[in-house]
Parts: C-alpha cells; sequence; structure tokens
C-alpha cells in the first residue's frame, strides 16, 4: 500500500516507526465519506437504470416476488444460529441472513444502517430489492504510527490505503413472510502501471467474505442483536461445499451438491460480488438475468485524467445472458443462456462458468 506525503514524512516516520499504536477496529469507512475522491472504476461494476422487459404487464410485480407461492425442493441442513427473530445461515463462505420481518419494513434500517457506517448509496432501489453503496476506502487499514496518530487530524485526507470498497445489499422475500439479507463486496486496488512508478491505476481486487462477514455481524446488531450474540452467531458452523464443472449436451455446467434454495442463494451472491450486473430475477424458474463484460488482465483501468485525454477504442459492450439454477432432488445444475433463453456460445459460457465456480468453491 502507498501512503502519502511520501518524502516529507519518510525520515520522522522511519525515526518513529517503532511507535506503532495498533488499530483494533476492522473497518473504519465513516472518516473516509467525505475525503475519500470518487472512484473512476471499470465499465459494468457501476449500475445502469432498472431494464422492464422482464417484468409481467399490469400490476408492479418486484424480481423478489416471483418466489412467492413456489414448491422449493427439500435442501440439505444449513449451519444456522439464530436469536429471536434473526438467524444467519452459512454454507462454506456464504452467508446470509434470515429476518422474519416483512422486506418493506426492512428497507429503511438497512438503508440507514449503510449512512451510519460511512457511505453513501449510489443505488436505492427498493422495486428491486437492491441497494448499493459508493465506492469507500476503509480508514481503519491505515497504520496509527506516531505521525498518523500526531499529524493525522491535520493531514488526514493526504493518506490513503490504495484500496476501494463497495458493498451491494439484496432483500429477497420468503413464502413465510421472512426476508432473507445478503451482502457483497467488491474491491478496487491502486497500482503502478509502468517501472517508472510514476502512474497509478485502479484494477479489481478479490472479493473479501471476512468484511460481508463482518457488515452482516454490524447488521445483526442494527437489528436488535448485541455485539456478543452477533460475534458468537458470526463465528459459529461451518458447513462443506461440493463444486464440480463438467459437461452436459456440450455446454459447461456447475454441479453443486445443494437442493434448490441454497443453491440459488449461493449462485445469486456470487453474481453479485463477481463482474456481473444482476438486472432482474425469476427465482421460480430458477433464472438470473444479468449483464457481464469479461475483464482484460492485461489491461488496468485508468485514472480520470487519462480517460479525459485518451483516444483509445471504447470498452466492449456487456453482454446479456441468462444464468439459469436447475435442481433434482439436492443437486442443482447451473447453466449460461443467451438472452433468448438459447445455448450460449461454448466459449462464452465456459468463461463466465470457470468465473462463477472460482467464487463457488
Amino acid at each position: 500500500m502507498n501512503y502519502s506525503p511520501k518524502f516529507a514524512l519518510l525520515g520522522l516516520t522511519l525515526a518513529m516507526s517503532a511507535c506503532t499504536v495498533l488499530q483494533t477496529d476492522k473497518v473504519d469507512y465513516k472518516s473516509a465519506a467525505v475525503k475519500a475522491p470518487t472512484l473512476e472504476v471499470p465499465p459494468d461494476l457501476t449500475q445502469l437504470a432498472k431494464n422492464t422487459r422482464y417484468n409481467t404487464p399490469g400490476a408492479a410485480v418486484t424480481a423478489s416476488s416471483f418466489q412467492i407461492g413456489q414448491t422449493t425442493a427439500q435442501v440439505a441442513p444449513t449451519a444456522t444460529a439464530s436469536l429471536g427473530d434473526v438467524r444467519i445461515e452459512r454454507a462454506g463462505n456464504t452467508r446470509w441472513l434470515v429476518v422474519s420481518r416483512p422486506a418493506d419494513k426492512l428497507w429503511e434500517p438497512v438503508k440507514e444502517f449503510w449512512q451510519d457506517n460511512g457511505f453513501l448509496l449510489a443505488m436505492d432501489q427498493q422495486s428491486l430489492g437492491i441497494m448499493e453503496t459508493d465506492w469507500a476506502e476503509n480508514r481503519a487499514k491505515i497504520p496509527q504510527d506516531f505521525v498518523r496518530a500526531t499529524l493525522g487530524k491535520v493531514f488526514d485526507s493526504l493518506y490513503s490505503t490504495g484500496e476501494r470498497d463497495k458493498f451491494r445489499t439484496r432483500l429477497e422475500r420468503g413464502a413465510d413472510g421472512s426476508t432473507e439479507i445478503f451482502i457483497s463486496h467488491r474491491g478496487m486496488i491502486e497500482v503502478y502501471d509502468s517501472k517508472e512508478e510514476d502512474r497509478t491505476v485502479w484494477q479489481p481486487r478479490a472479493a473479501d467474505p471476512e468484511l460481508e462477514a463482518e457488515f452482516l455481524r454490524r447488521l445483526m446488531v442494527k437489528l436488535g442483536v448485541s455485539q456478543e450474540q452477533s460475534k458468537a452467531l458470526v463465528a459459529a458452523g461451518v458447513t462443506k461445499v461440493t463444486t464440480q464443472v463438467t459437461t452436459q449436451g456440450g455446454q459447461p455446467v456447475i454441479q453443486l451438491a445443494d437442493g434448490f434454495d441454497r443453491a440459488w442463494r449461493r449462485v445469486g451472491l456470487s453474481l453479485d460480488r463477481t463482474n456481473f450486473t444482476v438486472e432482474d430475477r425469476d427465482r421460480s424458474k430458477g433464472i438470473y438475468f444479468v449483464r457481464y463484460v469479461a475483464p482484460n488482465a492485461d489491461k488496468a483501468e485508468p485514472g480520470f485524467l487519462s480517460k479525459l485525454f485518451s483516444r483509445s477504442k471504447p470498452d466492449a459492450k456487456p453482454q446479456k445472458y441468462r444464468v439459469s439454477v436447475v435442481a433434482v432432488d439436492n443437486a442443482a445444475t447451473v447453466s449460461v443462456q443467451n438472452a433468448d433463453g438459447t445455448a450460449a456460445n461454448p466459449a462464452d459460457a465456459q468463461r463466465i462458468i470457470k468465473v462463477l465456480a472460482e467464487d463457488l468453491k
């Protein structure tokens, strides 16, 4: 990680390096809410306006309402810990909350939760059950050395972790009137793009399941669980997950040792974490309608000024696909289709399946 200013404080920093103060809190986005600059992000990491092509004509319909009245398959037990009307479930590194309250009663408390934790909301669409924060910096990662503790209040904006985070929250209604709450993380990191180290660019970094778990824990506290109880509930229970990539009918697929409910949740959270934009979902048919841009590993994202004066060709446009989840008994198959429901090009399907399989492990 790079810290500024590099030269003016270098000597003093080295002299006082032994006086490091340990940072005890895992996250601190409040101090970055105003100071952190807006991050220029790669294409398709921001949301487009809601696409209504998949809505049912007539009365207003939300994506999450499709699941009401569906027949659910019997599923294998999931690690569960509960307190009052709030419980947390876990499958591998996937966690989510189940709250015995209607979604419309939870929307405002969840919105307040993110604002209380120092975030601005870049997306707030209750009709889709999705809210998403702006990019923010976790100031808790900045070492609290003597110089930082002494001069930080004066030069606080000059210190940076070189990382930014954003979080998506998705609320889905259950047939029994409960609400499932999913939190997914996306991260970016600032790196040098030349040997001379005279310019930096932003690149995606891996999602952090532990950050997701920490914010789920904090949300539990917001919903009435004590600090001590929330820590115990988040730490409890780990279940093994089985993921296998194979081929069916000449198409690559993922096989999960899960019934429909758990497979649906895991795939949805994986789509949120990775380079997909979920435009809509139909749980009764097991389909996510997504947009996807394959990341270019050889191309870093330039900063604002570089974009302003660059004459490079525009980035590839996102493509629309369907991600299908089909379950038989206690096993599920995940496949990729074109937007019209036909089989996707095998090469495209293989690329998307690989991205999902890596996250579903």
